[in-house]
């Protein structure tokens, strides 16, 4: 999702707190339905707080005016996920970021994960963890 509001926000730093994840965290085939089900039911099209698409679940502090136009809701924060890794129903969450209007109003990378999380019984902190593999050996002639 090309998302101009923050890009330009993170260009400047005004605020914004990023979170790589690591490692990065797994939900798991029956949790990932249930988030996505969730998710896709308060989306901010249907009077909800979520926009989900495949690669970015956003949290805004209101639903959205009308179909692609946000009106006055603020984007608290996003969530960047890969589908089907490491297996093919799973979902891998490796980068969280807070807007400024987030952090403003008390909103942290855990407790914006969590909120999505909490939809498949999971949280953060108790979520399957990927392995870290040790880095290749440096080629050499």
């Amino acid at each position: 999702m090309y998302n101009p509001e923050l890009l330009i926000a993170e260009a400047y730093d005004e605020g914004v707190v990023s979170e790589v994840i690591r490692p990065a965290a797994i939900i798991p085939e029956e949790s990932a339905r249930a988030v996505l089900v969730e998710l896709a039911i308060l989306d901010v099209h249907n009077g909800g707080l979520w926009q989900s698409e495949p690669t970015l679940w956003s949290r805004y502090d209101g639903p959205w005016e009308a179909y692609g136009s946000r009106g006055s809701a603020e984007l608290i924060g996003t969530i960047q996920v890969s589908y089907g890794s490491p297996t093919r129903y799973d979902i891998t969450i490796y980068r969280a970021t807070v807007t400024k209007f987030g952090t403003d109003n008390g909103w942290t990378v855990v407790k914006l994960c969590d909120e999505a999380l909490a939809y498949g019984d999971l949280d953060l902190a108790s979520c399957p963890r990927a392995s870290l593999n040790a880095p290749p050996k440096p080629f050499r002639f």
